[in-house]
This record gives structure tokens, C-alpha cells and sequence, in this order.
């Protein structure tokens, strides 16, 4: 595929919306003035498969024609493949690392894929998983690098915020995201550019696209710190990277303590549970890297958290 989802031919993007359409839900923008006057959330962890990577798994899945599928996956993409493969018919194998979490991986095998654990890292269950691909014939589904995955997790949800905001007649200003390797920033910034300032929002523990930006080149192998934050750990793809620095978003870079403290604010505040990696933009509001500001809109990724990790941020 080409380098943007402008480059997607028209045919392939009725394709991928009307399989967005049918699988995926319209999730809640509602109120959150515990993060300040004129703030939403945008609850994605209320999904289908918990987590917005359903949108990307099922843009992707409608332009391919072979039988057999092969993604790497923290967790949450692996969960969207599964599902989107079952609807249509296809196999799906799912790599994971061995930090990936237990609740994830199960749901993966309750939606019909096979999960392969592999290696220490993403980076690991990744190479993996393209092995495999090769080996089998089968279909590599990136869960960033790839212009079906930026239209479906990012193009799809920008302008979903965008209508929804319009309906409730408030300005959409500014939109909060979290970032791992991209793939839903880029698709963010293609539906929104000019229209609302976006800021993507990570652990400063493992940050390869925020540093990538700094340094001016994509970090295509990255060994960041340990977090919490499993979903955004990792490197970028050159490509991904390249469309990113075209858009120049903003970005801020959040602590592991900062992170905890937003998932406990999330569930006691905003009567959500949702998982640490997203949270970080909920962080970023709560620490002041970002101040407060009319029609902002911070979107809550997934909702897939360990029960007992989860306990252990309440206790504090």
C-alpha cells in the first residue's frame, strides 16, 4: 500500500468505512469537567474488543483477500483482528510478548484467534509474527504502519469526534491522544488538520515517536524503559514517522506516577477502567502538561486493564 490514506484508491476507502461502519461502534463524547470547563472524553474503551484498534483491525481485514492473517499485538490490536477475522471468515494468529497481559491474551482466544506468546518484547513477538507471515503465506497486518489502519483507527474516530462535537454545538478545539507507534495520531491528524490543534501524549519512560520528532529521524529499533503503558511501548515505523512530521503534532510526555494516578482518577472520577496506556492523556490534563482549555477532547484508547493492576492503582 502507499504512504497515506489519501493514496488509498476510492474504491478501497468505501471499502474500509462501510467495514468500520458494520463492525465498530459509535462510542460516547461526553463531559468531563473534573479535567476542566469545556473538556471531553472521547470513550473508545467502550468499544467493541475494548479499545479503538477494532476501527484499524477491520479497515485493514476488508482489503484483503487472502484466508489467513498474522499481526504482532500488545493485546488490543490482536483482540480487533481476531474479531474482524471471524466476521469474515479468515484465520487469525496473533503474536504477543510474554509482558503482554494475561486479560488480553485471553480475549484474543475467546474471540477465535490462535495467540502465540514470543519473546520479551514487541519488538520480538513483531519479528515473530513477520516470520510467520513469510513462512505461511499469510497476511501481515501491521497494528500502525499501514494506510488501512491509519483511515480506519484514525480518520474514522476524527471525524466521528468532530460530528459529535457539532452536535452538541461546542467548537472542537484541541484533541488529546495517546501515542505508541502512530498509526492513530496520523489518522487524526489527516481528519482534522486545520480544523483542531492535536496533541499526542506519551510515557516519557518509552517515547520513540516523541523522541524520533526531536531527534528529526524515525527510531525504527528503540529500547525504551519498563511502563505500564505495555500498548505504547516500542519503536516507529519510518513511514508512520515521515507522516507524522508532516503534521507536526505536539507532544508531551507523562510519568509512570502520573499515569497510575490518571487510571485511579479515571475510575473514581469518570466512573471508567480503563487501561494505562490510556490514560496518558488523561494524565497530561491532570498534571498540568496541558492546561485547560474550551473544546478539548481527550480520547481514552482502551479499557482492557488487569484486575489486579487496576486494584493495585486504587490502593495507591
Amino acid at each position: 500500500m502507499s504512504s497515506s490514506p489519501d493514496a488509498l484508491s476510492p474504491e478501497q476507502i468505501v471499502r474500509c468505512r462501510a467495514t468500520v461502519a458494520r463492525l465498530c461502534r459509535r462510542t460516547p463524547l461526553v463531559p468531563a469537567p473534573a479535567l476542566g470547563e469545556g473538556v471531553f472524553v472521547k470513550l473508545e474503551s467502550l468499544q467493541r474488543t475494548g479499545s479503538f484498534k477494532l476501527r484499524g483491525a477491520a479497515a485493514a481485514l476488508a482489503l484483503l483477500s487472502t484466508p489467513a492473517v498474522v499481526c504482532a499485538s500488545a493485546g488490543n490490536h490482536g483482540q480487533g483482528i481476531a474479531l474482524a477475522a471471524r466476521s469474515m471468515g479468515k484465520r487469525a494468529r496473533v503474536f504477543v510478548s510474554g509482558q503482554s497481559p494475561a486479560v488480553k491474551r485471553s480475549a484474543i482466544a475467546a474471540l477465535g484467534a490462535e495467540v502465540v506468546v514470543s519473546g520479551a518484547g514487541y519488538d520480538d513477538a513483531e519479528r515473530a509474527a513477520r516470520a510467520d507471515a513469510d513462512r505461511t503465506g499469510a497476511s501481515f497486518v501491521s497494528a500502525f504502519d499501514d494506510p488501512a489502519i491509519w483511515l480506519g483507527n484514525g480518520v474514522t474516530l476524527g471525524e466521528e469526534i468532530a460530528a459529535q462535537m457539532a452536535a452538541l454545538g461546542v467548537a472542537l478545539a484541541r484533541v488529546v491522544v495517546p501515542v505508541g507507534g502512530g498509526g492513530l495520531l496520523v489518522g487524526l491528524c489527516d481528519a482534522l488538520s486545520g480544523r483542531a490543534e492535536i496533541v499526542g501524549a506519551q510515557p516519557a519512560a518509552n517515547c520513540a515517536m516523541a523522541e524520533s520528532l526531536v531527534l528529526g529521524h524515525a527510531l525504527t529499533a528503540y529500547e525504551g524503559g519498563p511502563t505500564a503503558c505495555e500498548g505504547l511501548e516500542g519503536p516507529v515505523a519510518e513511514r508512520t514517522y515521515l507522516h507524522t512530521r508532516m503534521h507536526s503534532p505536539a507532544m508531551v510526555r507523562l510519568s509512570e506516577d502520573a499515569i497510575v494516578d490518571a487510571v485511579a482518577f479515571a475510575y473514581r472520577g469518570l466512573g471508567q477502567a480503563i487501561e494505562p496506556s490510556a490514560a496518558v492523556g488523561v494524565a497530561a490534563l491532570r498534571t498540568g502538561a496541558l492546561a485547560p482549555r474550551g473544546g478539548t477532547v481527550v480520547v481514552v484508547t482502551g479499557g482492557n486493564v488487569e484486575p489486579d493492576w487496576l486494584d493495585a492503582a486504587l490502593r495507591g
